[in-house]
């Protein structure tokens, strides 16, 4: 099996966490923006081959882990939406750094502002909900913890306005493959 990314990304990281929970041997390939143009159709990380398994969303890529290991992936409807709002939370956030890293002046485009609201109105919802402080942890509480991380790498938003998500996140700190898959630092 091997797994296409880097190791930033932050929905990258949640497969890997897939993977050392589960135990499956894997091979992790570092893959650029010009690799994965050349590899995958969404032209973005992560994407997985195993064997004749082709799949190219993290999602998607960590249902199947999940089954493969004979784990579930998502056991009530309430999680997969908790988990497909932490994914709309990372795609704004993630595209809003790499517009802002061009250059773009977000203020000055109507659609962007929405974005960012997006982001503002995430959050809130986010930290209004409770959330475990210790393992184990649910494929959306994995998903939260790695933007968490991922946002604070990038110094993309302060949550000391946000409790209960700073709360979440201090209990992550201590999960063993959570700190394993930590970006490198400097």
């Amino acid at each position: 099996m091997k797994l296409y990314g880097s190791y930033t990304s932050p929905f990258v990281r949640h497969v890997r966490i897939v993977l050392l929970e589960t135990q499956q041997a894997f091979e992790f390939i570092e893959t650029d923006q010009a690799g994965s143009t050349a590899k995958s159709p969404t032209q973005r990380v992560p994407f997985l081959e195993d064997g004749n398994i082709f799949l190219t969303d993290s999602a998607s890529i960590t249902k199947y882990l999940r089954e493969k290991a004979g784990q579930e992936f998502c056991k009530t409807a309430q999680e997969l939406d908790v988990l497909c709002l932490v994914s709309t939370l990372m795609d704004a956030t993630v595209n809003l750094f790499f517009i802002k890293r061009d250059g773009v002046d977000i203020s000055a485009v109507p659609y962007l502002q929405r974005q960012a609201a997006r982001i503002q109105s995430t959050l809130a919802e986010l930290n209004q909900m409770s959330w475990p402080t210790s393992t184990p942890y649910n494929d959306a509480q994995i998903r939260l913890a790695c933007f968490i991380g991922w946002a604070k790498f990038r110094n993309q938003i302060d949550f000391s306005i946000y409790e209960n998500l700073e709360k979440f996140y201090a209990g992550a700190l201590n999960y063993g493959h959570f700190i394993a898959t930590q970006p490198p630092q400097g």
